[in-house]
């Protein structure tokens, strides 16, 4: 194989996983379609009302269409892009984003998060760690999630402008507990 083919194979993988299937969001439901998605990109996902973090794609629970609601995302590790966000939109009920080692996650994807208008209602926490990609823009652009009460941004080499960045974020969301390691 020529070099930078494996790599190019992945991401093109990684592509597919991430295109959105409306028709079965339609079929199974938003929050299904969502686990399946993000068990495919190797993300988990916890229910409301279970202390167990799914991330057994084949182990997910079948039943009755909106039975199990995703409470809980953990992004660790996993390829979640900007093209699958869609799947979010029509989640209620999370309430709480990990995204670590994210390396499709930039700024877009934030800004994608924070315009989602569930989220805006129930996401109260979100943990951004070491995601590359992520720079003082999509921070900022978190602003819309006029819910969260907890931030925690960690190893984030993209944010240039710490001090006006969070200054910013503060006023605009005055109840924002923000949690930083930064260098």
């Amino acid at each position: 194989l020529p070099p930078g083919s494996c790599r190019a194979f992945w991401g093109w993988l990684n592509a597919v996983f991430n295109k959105v299937d409306h028709e079965r969001i339609r079929a199974v439901g938003p929050d299904r379609a969502a686990s399946e998605w993000l068990l495919r990109c190797g993300a988990l996902v916890r229910y409301q009302g279970s202390p167990k973090w799914q991330q057994d794609y084949n182990g997910l629970p079948t039943g009755p269409v909106g039975k199990y609601k995703i409470e809980a995302i953990n992004a660790t590790d996993s390829c979640i892009m900007y093209r699958g966000f869609d799947y979010l939109d029509g989640l209620e009920h999370v309430t709480d984003i990990k995204l670590e080692k994210c390396m499709y996650i930039q700024d877009e994807c934030l800004q994608r998060l924070s315009e989602t208008n569930n989220l805006q209602k129930s996401l109260q926490q979100l943990k951004i760690i070491s995601c590359g990609n992520v720079t003082d823009k999509g921070i900022l652009a978190l602003h819309k999630l006029t819910n969260l009460e907890y931030l925690y941004l960690s190893d984030l080499p993209g944010i240039r402008e710490k001090e006006m960045t969070f200054r910013v974020l503060q006023q605009a969301l005055p109840n924002l507990e923000l949690e930083l390691d930064l260098e």
